[in-house]
């Protein structure tokens, strides 16, 4: 059994409560409470201040203004600092051996004091996955959340063993936080993850609102909320300043699809399946699982569950009530074949082809457990990553020569997508009523086109800000500037041995390597007088194979001994000149042969 920390101070998902913070003062059911000074506690700043006030609100978008993931944006007034989400990124096809990327947050360093708080808007990994890697650098600065999204990152937390506990806070979606001079209220929220929410940050030049990941859903599955459009609606009435919100499906015409419909779809298809049925999610999707367990149970139908994050979510979820099942409905994968197939209900990772993932292994025979027979229907319950194409329909057509019947998003709505589109997108925007905005989450062409959705409601182009990551919007006395300033915000990648933002001379290297191979020059040397003692020795790996090109091989050691030769020094082996003339002088020959730049490694022996 998975369980969470227990603090008397945390509430349940429906009740509001207080809670005492070292750093932020926290108000709820229109009481403050204040917490006792302690020595690095700042005075608090009065949420209107002096017009005349040289300050300037700094909003910076380090990650998610050119890309999906890794979102993390940077909040400053003064001398305080908010941060909301710290997210991570997965690598491109061109990002060979890196796990993935985070934020880079460089421009913190020196300021670590100054950061009030870490607000995190849920729990997907786009938002908390940095947290292990930056959360030290940042010198633990309290975090808040709700619930479920805090349980998600304790658990996270596990696997890093060497780390200090986070100061992490629960917090109820009713509750107000003071962090310095920024007051702090939130707002429901749909999306395919129970407990998102939207932030709103009242500052002393105006209000700023983040919605995080976000759609409105009028007709949620049964637990979950539809958004507050009452709340919404009376803080956009009280004057925005400036909106940041989510691109994702914003250039998509219509309202997003609601889970209620895809519950129906869904029903169907486990109603109807006569043998195994295997569905495919993300792990994240709890609002999904939920569904499925649901129908499954009310079906008389067992269900395993497969997929180490997938568990770990599953137990999170149970353990604070978002899903409810019977213990008997729940069976360990291992015991399925006990059970009729039209009995018998898989959840698995894997439905974006990654490789180690149980519908893959499922697929290529590899599973423990699992092997596919015929009648097993296989269901894809989430949409394709950008990037993931290719590796989703070599698994679909693995799966379609064993004999399973696939259904995908495609085929039938059995995909809920967790972003606004463009009609939810005006609605957002009539309900607050912005004088800036400002799309994040997305690709430069989705910001754009975000942007043009917004154009379209009223909001005039100098006011809508197409940032990049980095780049620094000022606010003052009610008038905002995308500013030509870009504080650091290019990648720092996570390869499996440490985090490093110099990583991209490695990238460079291992890019070179995947698309022209290496050539390594072995020439042994008199030590005392540098003359070459036997033919250079060559190696290709990914150039070229050396029985079929024996001519250019040939070529290349002559010319690599005429090299060493005329390099010879008078009195002793100068092995770094010869190093460097035959990386120069090798690059240069095999281009002119071949068109390709192979990495180039000379090695010099002494004897």
């Amino acid at each position: 059994m998975i369980t969470t920390q227990k603090n008397s101070n945390a509430p349940t998902p429906h009740q509001p409560r207080v809670f005492r913070a070292p750093v932020a003062k926290i108000q709820n059911n229109n009481q403050t409470f204040t917490p006792p000074p302690t020595h690095h506690l700042r005075p608090s700043v009065p949420h209107l201040r002096n017009s005349s006030d040289e300050k300037k609100l700094r909003v910076m978008v380090v990650g998610g203004l050119e890309e999906i993931g890794r979102n993390c944006t940077i909040m400053e007034y003064g001398d305080d600092i908010i941060i909301i989400d710290l997210g991570l990124q997965f690598p491109e096809e061109d990002m060979p051996g890196i796990d993935y990327i985070i934020p880079n947050i460089s421009y913190l360093k020196g300021k670590e004091k100054n950061i009030r708080g870490v607000i995190i808007t849920h729990a997907h990994y786009d938002h908390i996955g940095g947290i292990p890697h930056l959360i030290p650098v940042l010198g633990y600065p309290p975090m808040y959340g709700l619930p479920l999204t805090n349980a998600i990152i304790k658990k996270r937390q596990e696997d890093y063993k060497n780390l200090k506990p986070l100061n992490i806070h629960n917090i109820n979606i009713k509750d107000k936080l003071q962090l310095g001079s920024f007051n702090i209220e939130f707002f429901h929220v749909n999306h395919n993850i129970p407990d998102s929410m939207g932030v709103v940050v009242r500052t002393a030049e105006g209000v700023v609102i983040h919605t995080g990941d976000w759609k409105f859903d009028y007709q949620p599955i049964a637990g979950d909320e539809t958004a507050d459009l009452q709340k919404i609606a009376r803080i956009g009435s009280e004057g925005v300043l400036a909106l940041l919100t989510d691109s994702t499906n914003a250039s998509q015409s219509g309202h997003q699809i609601s889970e209620s419909e895809i519950g129906t779809n869904l029903e169907e298809i486990i109603t109807k399946s006569k043998g195994r049925l295997i569905v495919g999610t993300f792990s994240s999707l709890l609002a999904r699982i939920k569904q499925i367990v649901e129908i499954a149970e009310r079906l008389g139908k067992v269900i395993a569950i497969d997929g180490f994050s997938l568990k770990s979510n599953m137990e999170i979820a149970k353990e604070l009530g978002y899903i409810k099942v019977r213990q008997q409905t729940i069976v360990d994968i291992k015991n399925i074949e006990q059970y009729p197939p039209e009995k018998v209900v898989i959840i698995c990772t894997g439905a974006q082809g990654e490789k180690n993932a149980a519908l893959m292994r499922i697929a290529n025979g590899e599973h423990r457990s699992v092997r596919l027979i015929k009648g097993d229907t296989i269901v894809f319950s989430s949409s394709v990553i950008p990037g993931n194409e290719r590796t989703v329909q070599r698994l679909k057509d693995t799966l379609f020569r064993k004999g399973a019947e696939v259904i995908h998003y495609q085929m039938m709505d059995v995909h809920a997508g967790g972003h606004a589109k463009a009609d939810d997108v005006k609605l957002m925007i009539r309900l607050l009523n912005p004088k800036y905005f400002v799309p994040i989450h997305g690709n430069h062409f989705l910001l754009c086109l975000h942007g043009k959705v917004a154009r379209s409601t009223g909001i005039p182009d100098e006011n809508i800000f197409i940032a990049d990551n980095g780049q620094v919007m000022e606010f003052k006395n009610g008038q905002g500037i995308l500013t030509k300033e870009k504080i650091p915000a290019d990648y720092v990648f996570v390869d499996g041995l440490g985090v490093s933002d110099e990583t991209n001379v490695v990238m460079r290297d291992r890019q070179l390597l995947a698309e022209d191979g290496m050539v390594v020059i072995i020439a042994t040397v008199d030590s005392k007088t540098g003359k070459l003692v036997q033919n250079p020795d060559i190696i290709s790996r990914g150039f070229v194979f050396l029985k079929e090109h024996k001519e250019l091989i040939e070529d290349l050691r002559h010319r690599v001994k005429k090299v060493v030769v005329d390099s010879d020094p008078l009195s002793w082996a100068d092995t770094n000149f010869i190093r460097n003339k035959i990386r120069d002088y090798v690059g240069q020959f095999l281009y002119t042969k071949t068109e390709k730049r192979p990495m180039i490694l000379p090695v010099i022996i002494e004897v």
